[in-house]
């Protein structure tokens, strides 16, 4: 099973640095790999589970 989460009250880059403070790791950050304001971060929990961070709701329609 993979997870993708997609922040509420944060934006990406703030739940990315979030859960980095919490003990995940950083994968890959694919964030603009698909041009200006796609893409997401790929991080590891400490039991090496891997689950993608995906843009907020409020990120998705300011790019649209």
């Amino acid at each position: 099973m993979h997870c993708d989460l997609r922040p509420t009250g944060l934006t990406q880059a703030e739940e990315v640095e979030r859960l980095l403070a919490h003990g995940a790791s950083l994968h890959a950050d694919l964030r603009g790999h698909y041009g200006p304001g796609t893409g997401w971060v790929t991080l590891v929990d400490p039991e090496g589970n891997l689950f993608c961070v995906l843009r907020s709701d409020g990120e998705l329609a300011a790019r649209d």
